[in-house]
């Protein structure tokens, strides 16, 4: 009978066009037991069950500490991503199941408050020699190293790969897949670590297809929530813009994945046209003038920074004198295995911690630090 199961579930498998991924090449860092699932159903699975996707529900995206019901969280965004990229990968013929392990995994080593805390992480990270911090990096290695009491999730490397190259901050107009080794992805990840980011490429197509439907997920999205702080008005987009793309993120959205189907449709990779192309560039440019600048005012910046440092230097100062009183060891490394406490420097650790936290547990911890 579960034979039979697991040969209707692979029945998708059969539809996929020339350029999609089949599930039979997934490949893994460990061996699993087989069960009905086919691999990247498997990985959904694994992905939406951890503990840091739950904890998407109280991260920021764009703006942080403003009360609204209506404007995204981080977990808004990831659906969206996923539910973009799914439509595309069916308009293409291509394995959903991959797409989406790799949609809603690809934020999972968010910080929290949005990209302003993952900057000032960046700035504490490379400041104690640890490297870069880029919170597509720390998705991977939350799934790989953090995740079940730092022993991993057994992710396959198609979806890893996919997260760790999903980085919808460096916008192309065509988006082909490099095909990868396991060793070879491996090696892209340890050296994120230390140089920029800005070559990785996906080694699958629905790799791409997450990548770029994180940029279109956001941009559009983005102009909502702005709209709704009246940081701009609707008509304040350029009208070479709105003429090409639309201005509600119905219109982006449709627009966007309209453009990419008409261009890419039975080609080995991911084509916008040049004049959309040339419309997503300057919507990104936009926004970043009028929305992401202001999302935090300086003083709030700079309060978000002091509240960070004083984060990372208790909890540092906690490992090295061993405070047993300290969330960070009778929360975090108490129920940690062996291997990650012993091949991990400090610094490591405390990124590690406070990168995990939702906006709501951080704000906690410094209230309870500076009393």
């Amino acid at each position: 009978m579960q034979e039979n199961i697991y040969k209707e579930m692979q029945k998708h498998n059969l539809i996929l066009k020339k350029y999609a991924s089949n599930d039979k090449h997934a490949i893994y860092l460990k061996e699993h037991e087989k069960d009905i699932r086919t691999s990247y159903f498997r990985d959904i699975d694994r992905i939406i069950y951890s503990k840091s996707f739950i904890r998407y529900q109280d991260k920021t995206q764009v703006f942080p500490r403003k009360r609204n019901d209506h404007v995204s969280k981080r977990m808004i965004h990831v659906l969206f991503v996923s539910k973009i990229a799914r439509t595309i990968g069916r308009a293409l013929g291509l394995n959903e199941d991959l797409i989406e392990a790799a949609a809603l995994g690809h934020d999972l080593g968010h910080t929290p408050f949005g990209h302003q805390g993952e900057y000032i992480l960046n700035e504490i990270s490379l400041k104690h020699n640890e490297g870069y911090f880029n919170h597509n990096i720390e998705s991977v290695r939350v799934l790989m190293n953090l995740e079940n009491n730092g022993l991993g999730l057994n992710i396959s490397i198609q979806v890893l790969d996919a997260i760790m190259c999903h980085n919808g901050e460096f916008a192309l107009g065509i988006y082909k897949p490099k095909k990868k080794t396991k060793e070879e992805f491996l090696q892209e990840y340890q050296d994120s670590y230390h140089h920029n980011l800005k070559d990785l490429k996906p080694m699958t197509l629905e790799g791409c297809v997450v990548r770029v439907s994180d940029l279109i997920a956001y941009l559009g999205r983005d102009i909502d929530d702005a709209i709704r702080y009246k940081l701009i008005k609707r008509e304040d987009i350029p009208e070479d813009i709105a003429k090409v793309l639309g201005t509600t993120t119905r219109e982006i959205v449709n627009n966007s994945i309209m453009d990419i189907l008409n261009n890419s449709v039975d080609k080995d990779y991911l084509k916008l046209s040049d004049e959309v192309y040339k419309a997503i560039v300057n919507l990104k440019k936009f926004n970043y003038k009028y929305i992401y600048s202001k999302a935090m005012s300086k003083e709030e910046t700079n309060k978000l920074r002091d509240m960070f440092e004083t984060l990372f230097d208790t909890y540092l100062n906690d490992l090295k004198t061993n405070n047993s009183n300290s969330p960070i060891i009778n929360s975090y490394l108490s129920n940690m295995v062996n291997d990650y406490k012993l091949n991990n420097t400090n610094e490591r650790i405390v990124i590690d911690y406070i990168a995990g936290m939702t906006d709501k547990y951080f704000l906690k911890e410094y209230k309870r630090i500076i009393k």
